[in-house]
């Protein structure tokens, strides 16, 4: 039952669909359950870690970010038309962002990787692969993806994002966290999208209506 226990960014990609977009999902991912059950493996792997593993060298380690993904693509022709995208939408990103901040930058020296449980909802929401960095004398970001073709991701539903990212990682400050809408190039923060204090309210409405939309359909099959 993955929505029971549901990353964080494919949460808010259901949190923002259409509801027919959001049947779609709801389908393929209990199609996808259900093979995994009989031992069938149609998911094709983690279709972006090798994407955000190459932007992380990118920062980090200035390697080839074309020449990589164009290796991405040679190895599996699924990537073809989306990892191109990416890599452009994460370039112009982080290259605007290296336009006002010239100094070192480093990667962030602990694993970020968390989970917030809903028990009322009987249901958990993972928070992992973080990009972190720490940017000269000691700030830090802790840049998290949302790879979505469909929807893009509205500040409204990066505000709650935020909220639950914070909740998981108490040790650190809401304000270092940022929620990167990786295709269109665009990072939200408490900055920009600051928070109202009905998040866990609204979160938790979302997320029921996702479960039970999910339950009903699950019963179909």
């Amino acid at each position: 039952m993955s929505f029971r226990k549901v990353h964080l960014r494919k949460l808010l990609a259901a949190f923002g669909s259409t509801e027919q977009k959001l049947i779609t999902l709801l389908r393929a991912d209990i199609r996808q359950e259900l093979a995994k059950a009989v031992g069938e493996n149609k998911g094709g792997g983690d279709f972006h870690g090798p994407f955000w593993s190459d932007a992380k060298d990118y920062v980090l380690m200035g390697s080839d970010f074309v020449q990589r993904t164009q290796l991405r693509v040679q190895a599996n022709k699924r990537r073809e038309r989306l990892y191109p995208s990416l890599q452009n939408g994460f370039v112009e990103w982080w290259e605007n962002k290296k336009r006002f901040n010239n100094e070192h930058i480093r990667p962030f020296p602990t694993a970020i990787k968390n989970h917030v449980n809903f028990p009322d909802l009987d249901a958990t929401v993972k928070a992992e692969n973080f990009m972190g960095l720490s940017i000269g004398d000691g700030d830090k970001r802790l840049i998290y993806p949302y790879f979505s073709e469909s929807p893009p991701l509205s500040a409204d539903h990066a505000r709650i994002g935020l909220w639950l990212l914070s909740t998981a990682f108490p040790q650190h400050s809401i304000e270092d966290f940022r929620i990167l809408d990786v295709l269109r190039g665009s990072s939200f923060s408490v900055q920009e999208s600051d928070l109202t204090g009905n998040e866990e309210r609204t979160f938790k409405q979302l997320f029921a209506r996702v479960l039970k939309r999910w339950r009903d359909l699950r019963e179909e099959y």
